[in-house]
């Protein structure tokens, strides 16, 4: 499983980036309003420092403009996948895109139905928000499954991106039904190195090591 990381911080994703462990990342407009900093700007940053796909959203809603930011978003780098509502100017963009060799990712998707219709446009990835479906009382992991069985049947090759992470559990879960890639806060992240008893084993081991005197250097 690929593991995208989900901000638009270029700290915090020179930081994660050294670990070696990031696969590519993912932005959208609110993130980069949260960083302050232009649009254009900040996806090159970004596409210096990593060199798997980098997901730039239009926010235009209409399919010309959609075409006019993609096009242009897409000149940034040849690791951008322009990322695309799931709406009916949204398909029609990925396909054009998609035609053209461009990366796309199409996001909010809430349904097996919509993921369907991504697949068939193109996209490269699909983006299911498993966590804003459990805020409502539906199941995100249910959808994962069954995008996943929809794909695995007909041989598409559009990617399953699990998006809207809420914890580290939906990370696992995520790969243990198949999704090829999550998207995930740095918080998260982190969190998934951390555990007390490693903590705790690693504490004992040092204190253990201290009372022979010996040193490996």
């Amino acid at each position: 499983m690929q593991l995208f990381i989900d901000t638009a911080e270029i700290d915090e994703i020179k930081s994660l980036n050294i670990t070696g462990l990031i696969d590519g990342v993912t932005t959208n407009p609110s993130l980069i309003a949260k960083s302050g900093k232009n649009i254009i700007n900040t996806i090159e940053e970004i596409c210096n420092e990593v060199s798997g796909p980098v997901s730039a959203e239009v926010t235009a809603t209409d399919f010309d403009n959609m075409i006019l930011e993609g096009k242009k978003l897409s000149s940034i780098a040849k690791n951008v996948a322009i990322k695309v509502p799931l709406t009916f100017d949204g398909l029609r963009a990925c396909k054009v895109f998609s035609d053209d060799g461009i990366m796309v990712n199409v996001t909010l998707c809430f349904s097996a139905a919509q993921a369907l219709l991504a697949a068939k446009a193109g996209a490269t990835f699909i983006s299911p928000f498993i966590g804003r479906l459990d805020d409502i009382g539906a199941d995100g992991m249910n959808l994962i499954s069954e995008i996943t069985e929809i794909y695995d049947i007909h041989g598409y090759d559009t990617k399953v991106l699990a998006a809207s992470i809420r914890s580290v559990q939906d990370i696992v879960d995520s790969a243990k039904l198949g999704a090829d890639v999550a998207t995930v806060p740095p918080k998260f992240l982190k969190s998934m190195y951390n555990h007390p008893l490693t903590d705790k084993g690693l504490s004992d081991f040092l204190s253990d090591w201290k009372k022979t005197g010996q040193s490996i250097l």
